[in-house]
């Protein structure tokens, strides 16, 4: 693993977001299983909030792919890996609705390997979120930073 002085610090912070969100979004989604099948129909019998719901996340997808250019070491390529994912599932959403819902009933039919990658997607968020809030891997503190270091001080 990166030493914490080669850790990116983009890296660290988008890893400070995405780590906990996959935690607690797979946490919550083993803990509704039942209730997925039911929540899928609602989401697809509304186009617009399908249509909406797509442009949110491949905003959020672009965001990290246009702010986050690091792929060196494993914390940045799944940070990279997590912006495409996210751009490309938006895009699915919004360009082919029928065909993404289709997989994800048929994806949540499969439970044994719909529950594994869940729990594999929440260890990959453990993961980011000690990368990004674990102690041993402080962000280096900036002294004299650009915003600041031409200030004076009152005399």
């Amino acid at each position: 693993m990166k030493t914490s002085q080669s850790i990116d610090a983009r890296t660290r912070m988008f890893a400070r977001v995405i780590g906990p969100y996959l935690v607690l979004v797979m946490a919550v989604a083993i803990a509704r299983f039942s209730d997925l099948r039911n929540l899928i129909s609602q989401f697809t019998a509304d186009s617009s909030l399908t249509w909406f719901g797509g442009a949110f996340v491949l905003l959020a997808g672009l965001i990290v792919i246009a702010l986050h250019t690091s792929w060196r070491g494993a914390p940045a390529i799944i940070v990279s890996l997590m912006g495409w994912s996210t751009a490309l599932k938006g895009l699915a959403l919004m360009a082919f609705p029928a065909s993404y819902f289709d997989f994800a009933k048929s994806f949540v039919d499969a439970t044994p390997v719909w529950i594994a990658t869940y729990v594999l997607v929440g260890v990959i968020g453990l993961y980011l979120t000690y990368v990004g809030w674990g102690s041993s891997l402080r962000m280096p503190t900036v002294h004299g930073s650009r915003s600041f270091g031409r200030l004076g001080h009152a005399t």
